[in-house]
């Protein structure tokens, strides 16, 4: 530490306290040793949990470089998703604080408030250059009514119910305004860009482009130019977050990645397995680039997905086969599977929101471990935030999962994770789940057990349901607005719940 450097830690030291010296001394040691690892966070879109060849579940996917991801680090059995839908889901992940407490509950509550602090705001404190690639998802959209009637002048919905946004407000809420330093922000052909495909500089402010090519390529190409623009070089650490825009639907994929997967199946299912392979390939060429600049070992990937897959049309009698038949591309089924876990996107059963989860960081983490205990994607912040050398926030609500992985920490990251969504809400702690499904119905389970979430078990240990629900109350009365959902399910959480689980009867 030079003079200057010692200066500010001793003013430090009289105005703040100790806590706070520490970590500053810590940042000041990993800014001279050039220890803080790059951080990437790999988010799928609607991938169910079996697809990963290295879950075991299925036998058709084919993912050797995420496998290899997992090979070369730590593949957890119970990850989870802060909700079983897009928009709240990836607010939890990127402010790594649940999000129903600043009441982004569902999609129509969005945008992402621009007072809530993110992964690359905080990073940015400890030097971190942030790059934003994909699906963001978390500005206004044509359900916010809420907040139209708050900001728009006139307010007009269609017969549908849905606005047109204006443009300018797409900008004051994108990833560039919640803390990102670069992006190529966009889901099919068109982006907000502050660079283009080869790396070159377009706009500092964003600037919108057209690209007509596959999409989960150009989201592949549009991280090896900001991986390009940033490796290192030059000591900045970075923190990149991929948002593929797949396997959700619409379907789509290239002749030469359909041709990987012949033979008689499902045509959705056939889009699918293609466009989590192009996403594979991805992830190939992300970790080839990484070695290229020699960075691989310092720098950490997250590899996780939203929230499980929709199974709609899955299956003959399904909840949602009134829809859509079984074996048409288009909207409901993505092609995706949650094996082998109960429920679909939408839900607060395990296929809703237990989803892939992989963290790879050569020779700091072991290699080829499979951890059990419950994490979330709220843990990927506070892991991010400590390896930065921050000091700890009391407002996050994950764990740093760093401890539980390399031995230093025997225990459990978390007593209990929680979920409120629509009109259902859910915990669980342990080996135990509890679904309280509206006013309708209220279900315990053991998910470590066989049968996991098909046999209901809230007669035989009343108390247990009791203990957690009382739980579960006491977290909702945090949140805004406060409460459980005790209210009837909608018309499609009935549907779900009827299927999967069975309601009383009236």
């Amino acid at each position: 530490m030079n003079r200057a450097q010692l200066l500010q830690v001793k003013w430090l030291s009289r105005t703040l306290g100790g806590a706070i010296l520490a970590s500053n001394l810590l940042i000041c040691a990993f800014a001279e040793t050039g220890a803080r690892p790059n951080v990437i966070v790999i988010l799928a879109d609607d991938q169910g949990y079996a697809d990963l060849g290295v879950q075991g579940q299925v036998k058709d996917i084919r993912t050797p470089h995420i496998d290899g991801l997992a090979a070369g680090g730590v593949r957890f059995t119970s990850g989870y998703a802060t909700a079983p839908q897009c928009s709240p889901s990836r607010a939890g992940l990127l402010t790594g604080r649940y999000q129903e407490k600043f009441g982004l509950d569902n999609i129509p509550d969005d945008p992402l408030p621009l007072d809530e602090v993110t992964i690359p705001e905080r990073l940015k404190r400890a030097g971190y250059v942030s790059g934003m690639v994909g699906k963001w998802h978390l500005d206004p959209n044509a359900l916010c009514l809420k907040w139209a009637r708050k900001n728009l002048t006139s307010v007009k919905p269609n017969a549908e119910g849905r606005i047109q946004i204006p443009v300018k407000y797409l900008r004051e809420y994108s990833s560039l305004a919640q803390g990102f330093n670069e992006c190529f922000q966009g889901e099919m052909s068109h982006y907000l860009a502050t660079y283009d495909l080869k790396g070159r500089t377009l706009n500092p402010r964003g600037k919108y482009v057209n690209d007509p090519g596959f999409r989960l390529d150009i989201q592949t190409q549009a991280a090896l130019a900001f991986l390009q623009r940033h490796h290192g070089q030059d000591g900045q650490p970075f923190f990149l977050y991929l948002a593929y825009f797949g396997p959700h639907v619409p379907l789509e994929a290239t002749t030469n990645y359909l041709a990987r997967f012949s033979g008689p199946m499902a045509e959705r299912r056939r889009y699918a397995l293609a466009m989590l392979s192009a996403m594979d390939d991805g992830v190939g060429q992300i970790t080839a680039a990484l070695k290229q600049y020699g960075i691989s070992d310092n720098t950490l990937i997250f590899y996780t997905s939203d929230n499980g897959a929709p199974l709609g049309a899955a299956q003959p009698g399904g909840p949602m086969t009134d829809v859509l038949p079984v074996n048409k591309p288009g909207a409901a089924w993505d092609g995706s599977r949650n094996d082998p876990w109960v429920g679909e996107k939408g839900m607060l059963a395990e296929g809703g929101m237990h989803v892939p989860f992989i963290m790879n960081w050569p020779g700091k983490l072991p290699a080829g471990k499979v951890y059990d205990q419950p994490v979330s994607t709220l843990d990927i912040a506070s892991t991010a935030v400590a390896l930065a050398g921050l000091p700890h926030d009391d407002r996050l609500d994950g764990a740093n999962l760093i401890p539980f992985l390399t031995g230093n920490n025997a225990g459990a990251p978390h007593a209990a994770l929680y979920w409120r969504f629509w009109d259902q809400a859910a915990v669980r702690a342990g080996q135990w789940k509890y679904i309280q499904a509206g006013n309708a119905a209220k279900y315990l389970f053991d998910v470590t057990s066989d049968e996991q979430e098909k046999k209901n078990l809230i007669n035989e240990h009343p108390e247990i349901a009791k203990s957690l629900a009382e739980k579960l109350s006491d977290w909702t009365r945090l949140l805004a607005p406060p409460g459980d959902p005790d209210r009837p399910l909608n018309a499609q959480e009935q549907k779900w719940y009827q299927y999967y689980f069975g309601l009383p009867d009236d």
